[in-house]
């Protein structure tokens, strides 16, 4: 781990993926949609995408960085799914962006 916070933030990020799986119901991970919202999801809850965090990072963006990141990330994670070939991670993150970003069980906002 790089960063102190870094532990608390990948242990968050895990759990939203169990809630996820937990509450949603038939969530199927070989469906690249369902990978998708669960990644955009956990990388928005978790602090995955604090501003400090990209800044040290080497992202120096500071208007817009969040979303931005959060796509980033969840494309690098659903690519890598074996059901899941770049451009149709691509476009899954594009079909559930609007509900997924701002879905923010089980908090009542986004930290």
């Amino acid at each position: 781990m790089e960063y102190p916070d870094q532990i608390t933030q990948t242990i968050t990020h895990e759990l939203i993926h169990a809630y996820d799986d937990c509450v949603g119901k038939n969530m199927d991970w070989t469906n690249c949609a369902h990978h998708a919202c669960s990644e955009i999801r956990a990388n928005h809850l978790s602090g995955n995408c604090h501003y400090k965090r990209e800044l040290m990072k080497g992202f120096l963006k500071i208007r817009g960085h969040e979303p931005e990141c959060v796509k980033r990330r969840s494309l690098e994670s659903v690519k890598n799914n074996p059901y899941c070939s770049e451009t149709a991670a691509k476009d899954a993150i594009e079909a559930v962006w609007n509900i997924c970003y701002n879905d923010t069980r089980p908090f009542d906002r986004a930290p």
